[in-house]
């Protein structure tokens, strides 16, 4: 008798367990994050050499700008590149090209004899972070597949970048106490020599077997877009909206523009634009990650003012001060992955994570002008709910990106971060420097109604009832100004967290991902 096929029951099949990690993929990502805590902490460990470089090398006003600034720079604008090229030529390959070019480039800045070869060692330096950062987080995209252990990891990375920052300053306050100031860049070198010794015995080279020719047309038009736009929004806190800046942004967005079109009709571009159409939830976890930059960016410029000119403590005693709130950080993330492993909606966590952020500039408004622990629970708060925002939404895209894309996916989420950090300093710094001017008195030395700095810089050429005076105006000013910057910090916020609801309606607790078996060699 005939079988009848409609009525055969198909074979039932299930997906393929991805494979868990072992202790050999613990132990990789273990040395993984050396080199990204040091690029993170390069951000801010000239912090206090500065001084010392400027009585050693007697650098113009213009190149000491750029001797702490270009870093940053280069590293913002290079980081699409590197991560597409990461994509193509291999990510571990580009891992250990980006850690000898940064060993090097310590090295030469540490015993650097003039100016203009410590701006470009730290220009160097800029380009190796950039291969660095995309590269750590890529390789663990692939190092780790099982989605649980996934999220465990990117939340270890995450809070590893944030406390670079806060380390890097202290850092180089201690190196420099006891040391001299090149020792700031040379405790780069036994981090990046164990990772070349390391990495090709830890970590399999990755890559994307189909990724095509590398664009090149796409490199400068990234970095006319990123560049000018980083500028000028780091600029006008400090400056104001002169028209250079305002100018250099327009530009930038302009390029950008371009290059938007540029990847769009590129046969293989540097950016494909089928992360945002096939990866449900990529493009809402940028744009996310980039508001939770903006807040933690914003806050920072505010706390680290008060803390050393509210307060009048020095930097170091700052520094460490500001060390404090992180030790938060290394409880929420845990807990926030525990939640989303056991079920919990993702974009709830989301959604709590900023407004546990935008209780921290609760706290904020809430601080006088002697109100050091209310000040160091806010940004303590603040840090707490906006790296649970990271470590989620970095989670969430790169899970739901294709691992072949992972370099791509990576260093685009970068870049949101550091236009949200840039972005969070100029419009929250612009509200503050906007009310403090309003608040200084009319008879108030110009300097004095420009930024508290110069309104304490000025009391030294006043009698001491009339210094004391114009202190205690300019910090009350400058206090105002931080209550009217965290009420709309916190309004950002709560505007992001509703956005989370929406956006990350129905995004997979725990994203299994596009293809979770990495294409090595």
């Amino acid at each position: 008798m005939p079988t009848n096929p409609d009525l055969v029951t198909p074979p039932v099949t299930s997906a393929p367990v991805p494979a868990r990690a072992g202790r050999k993929e613990w132990t990789a990502l273990a040395v993984l994050m050396l080199p990204l805590l040091l690029v993170s902490m390069d951000v801010s460990v000239l912090y206090f050499a500065v001084p010392a470089i400027n009585a050693d090398l007697e650098p113009t006003g213009t190149q000491q700008l750029w001797i702490f600034d270009v870093y940053a720079f280069v590293l913002a604008g290079l980081l699409m590149t590197m991560g597409s090229l990461g994509d193509r030529a291999g990510r571990r390959k580009l891992l250990l090209f980006g850690a000898a070019a940064f060993g090097a480039a310590s090295l030469t800045a540490a015993y650097a004899d003039s100016a203009e070869l410590l701006i470009a060692a730290r220009a160097v330096l800029g380009i190796g972070g950039a291969t660095l950062m995309p590269s750590t987080l890529a390789l663990v995209r692939t190092l780790f597949r099982d989605p649980g252990q996934r999220a465990q990891a990117i939340g270890i990375w995450s809070g590893v970048l944030v406390a670079g920052v806060a380390l890097g300053s202290v850092l180089s306050g201690l190196l420099v106490e006891f040391f001299w100031w090149g020792s700031v860049f040379l405790v780069n070198l036994p981090a990046m020599a164990l990772l070349l010794l390391l990495a090709p015995v830890l970590i399999p080279e990755s890559r994307d077997p189909h990724a095509g020719r590398f664009d090149l047309l796409s490199v400068p038009l990234s970095l006319a877009a990123v560049l000018p736009v980083v500028y000028g929004l780091k600029e006008i806190p400090s400056e104001g909206p002169r028209t250079e800046y305002v100018v250099s942004i327009a530009v930038g967005l302009v390029f950008a523009a371009l290059f938007v079109r540029r990847q769009r009709t590129a046969a293989s571009p540097l950016i494909s634009p089928a992360l945002f159409r096939g990866a449900r939830g990529f493009g809402p976890a940028v744009v996310l990650n980039l508001i939770s930059s903006f807040a933690m960016m914003g806050s920072a410029y505010y706390t680290t003012q008060y803390l050393q000119s509210v307060l009048g403590k020095s930097a170091l005693e700052a520094a460490l001060w500001a060390l404090l709130p992180s030790v938060l950080i290394g409880c929420a993330v845990p807990v926030a992955t525990a939640l989303v492993r056991r079920g919990t909606d993702r974009a709830s966590v989301v959604a709590g994570g900023f407004a546990v952020a935008a209780c921290g500039y609760g706290l904020l408004f809430l601080a006088d002008t002697d109100a050091l622990w209310t000040v160091l629970a806010g940004a303590g708060v603040l840090a707490c709910g906006a790296v649970v925002v990271g470590s989620q939404l970095t989670d969430l895209a790169l899970g739901s990106a294709p691992v072949e894309k992972a370099g791509a996916a990576s260093s685009l989420l970068e870049t949101g971060q550091e236009f949200g950090g840039a972005l969070g300093m100029a419009v929250l710094g612009s509200i503050g420097t906007a009310v403090y001017r309003h608040e200084m008195p009319s008879g108030a030395p110009d300097e004095a109604r420009e930024t508290l700095g110069g309104a304490l810089a000025a009391t030294g050429h006043l009698p001491s009832p009339a210094a004391d005076a114009l202190a205690a105006a300019a910090r009350s000013a400058f206090t105002s100004g931080m209550h009217v910057a965290a009420v709309a910090g916190a309004g950002v916020l709560l505007a992001a967290a509703g956005l989370a609801v929406v956006a990350l309606r129905g995004a997979p607790s725990i994203a299994g991902g596009a293809g979770d078996s990495p294409s090595g060699d």
